[in-house]
């Protein structure tokens, strides 16, 4: 594996390629992983996004939802630590390749949870939506068990002055797909009026990418400068762990907590806001080199498009916020991504009342979705706020440990959210999701630390 700065390397770089490898601070193997997160984050847009309509389809309450929102938050704390300990054992490229095959199994139980229908099973019904919880075990293997590995593949391959542009690199990668993928499941779902078959449609099409992301990162992922950790020693281990935490870490690890809380619950209910709260879509005429064409998308479609806008301004913000955290530390532009984060719920929520009748509720949506991928400005100096402190052969257990504490306290968020949500009001489940992201960012800003490589 190259180590970012190494002279022979620079020389031998050439082409338009290795130009734009060089610009966003792309080694071979951060190149390799960048396309095989492409892949996954395709697939994972084009679908996770839309679950939460999906299950509704299928039978599902609101306040299943949110149970579903909390089951992902179960798997999500318990994945990355033994993920992150897998890839330091074996190795990323082995550890990568498995949780690639468990994910696009996850997506093929997907694409077959209508055609199931119900069973009984000992006097009870299982209805075809709890295949959705079935297919979620699998499908998220890779994004939370692969976690630990994609952040040690980064820090082995980059300067850590660079770590920043580094993370910025693979999440222009996977965020192009962020925008790529909720498009193209648009065009997909508006192939036929009923949700749940135009949904296998987009659902057929992410098992096809799971696979090509699978062989990517087998075949092309450059193993030999893997840097091996300790084997995993059961509970001790994680114990140990928790306690050598790198002390900068403390601090942002509270505030990212109240935020992600924050977000947990009410993540799984904006597609909702959009399909049925406010049941907004698009109706319009577009001009276009002389001719008109008349644009009718329903509000499950139209919601596609809005996650792209999201994630069109996601890319433009990253990189160059990336390099200012060079400039400035990275503190600061972390904290302005977690603001964002926490002021979104009550922008979504309210911002169609404070417009009235100025603008149409679609245009307000568009402006609304904009402001919400200012929120990735921070990810890249997050990422690098995480596993900049830790020590060579341990990036991978130390992200692990990090996501395990976080997400394990965010684990109920959504089944708050969703209780709230179906026997409050969304208005009040929005707003407490609010104030929870305000104290944690406010926080962060009061006793967060800077990583020294950029202090």
């Amino acid at each position: 594996m190259s180590v970012g700065g190494d002279d022979a390397d620079a020389e031998a770089d050439s082409g338009a390629l290795d130009g734009f490898r060089r610009l966003f601070a792309l080694e071979r193997d951060v190149f390799v992983l960048s396309i095989a997160m492409f892949a996954f984050s395709l697939g994972f847009q084009m679908t996770n996004r839309y679950l939460p309509e999906y299950m509704v389809a299928l039978g599902a309450s609101g306040f299943v939802v949110g149970l579903f929102g909390t089951f992902g938050n179960v798997i999500s704390a318990i994945y990355p630590y033994p993920g992150g300990a897998v890839s330091d054992r074996i190795g990323s490229r082995y550890a990568l390749t498995l949780f690639g095959l468990l994910s696009t199994l996850g997506f093929l139980v997907w694409l077959v949870a209508p055609g199931v229908g119900p069973i009984a099973v000992g006097g009870l019904i299982v209805e075809p939506w709890v295949w959705v919880f079935v297919g979620l075990v699998l499908a998220q293997a890779w994004k939370s068990f692969g976690l630990g590995a994609t952040f040690a593949v980064v820090k082995q391959a980059t300067d850590p002055s660079r770590l920043a542009a580094g993370f910025a690199s693979t999440e222009t990668f996977r965020r192009t797909a962020f925008l790529v993928g909720p498009v193209l499941a648009a065009v997909l779902i508006g192939l036929r009026t009923e949700f749940t078959v135009s949904f296998q449609f987009v659902l057929a099409v992410t098992v096809a990418f799971g696979v090509l992301g699978t062989l990517v990162q087998h075949v092309l992922y450059d193993a030999s400068g893997d840097s091996f950790g300790d084997s995993f020693a059961g509970l001790d281990r994680v114990r140990r762990d928790l306690r050598e935490m790198p002390a900068p870490l403390r601090p942002l690890l509270v505030g990212d907590t109240l935020v992600r809380f924050a977000n947990g619950m009410v993540y799984v209910f904006f597609v909702l806001v959009v399909t049925q709260f406010f049941q907004v879509g698009l109706d319009a005429t577009v001009a276009l080199g002389g001719f008109a064409y008349d644009v009718d998308l329903s509000p499950q479609a139209f919601f596609g498009y809005l996650l792209g806008v999201e994630m069109l301004v996601a890319l433009l913000i990253m990189v160059p916020a990336s390099r200012l955290a060079e400039r400035i530390g990275l503190k600061p532009v972390v904290a302005v991504g977690f603001a964002v984060y926490a002021l979104f719920p009550v922008v979504l929520i309210y911002a169609p009342a404070l417009a009235g009748s100025a603008l149409p509720l679609s245009a307000v949506m568009i402006a609304v979705f904009a402001f919400s991928g200012l929120r990735f400005a921070g990810l890249p100096s997050h990422k690098a706020l995480i596993v900049g402190p830790a020590e060579q052969g341990a990036g991978g257990r130390v992200t692990g440990t990090y996501y395990l504490l976080r997400n394990t306290v965010v684990i109920p968020s959504a089944a708050v959210g969703g209780y709230l949500w179906d026997f409050v009001s969304p208005e009040v489940a929005f707003t407490v999701a609010a104030v929870v992201g305000l104290v944690g960012t406010g926080y962060f800003l009061a006793f967060g630390k800077e990583f020294e490589a950029y202090a």
